[in-house]
């Protein structure tokens, strides 16, 4: 038995809960902020067994899109001095843990 833990950006949430739902996985939902851009996630947590696991992942990978964004990031030019400048960086797609279960009980 395994445990995943997949961490995919809000925009992709309803999609990929929509999918594992309808391909009979247990999952559970948190709402989890990501400490790079601050920015709203969701935490899926799943368990499943062993031979089942490429498929969820096969179902995260394709509901979580990679895109990319704009964030106003800062450059200091000496002392006291700061400009505020937009860089494009890649959001988006998923972060998946997948641990082993020695035991589990639901009850």
């Amino acid at each position: 038995m395994k445990l995943i833990f997949a961490i995919v950006s809000n925009d992709d949430s309803s999609k990929v809960s929509r999918e594992l739902t309808k391909n009979k996985f247990s999952v559970t939902k948190l709402a989890t902020t990501g400490g790079f851009l601050m920015s709203g996630n969701t935490t899926f947590i799943i368990g499943t067994d062993d031979e089942k696991v490429d498929q969820v992942i096969e179902i995260i990978g394709h509901h979580s899109k990679k895109r990319t964004q704009m964030v106003p990031s800062s450059a200091s030019y000496g002392v006291g001095m700061y400009t505020s400048f937009p860089v494009e960086v890649q959001v988006g797609g998923a972060t998946i843990f997948v641990m082993n279960i020695e035991r589990f009980e639901k009850l």
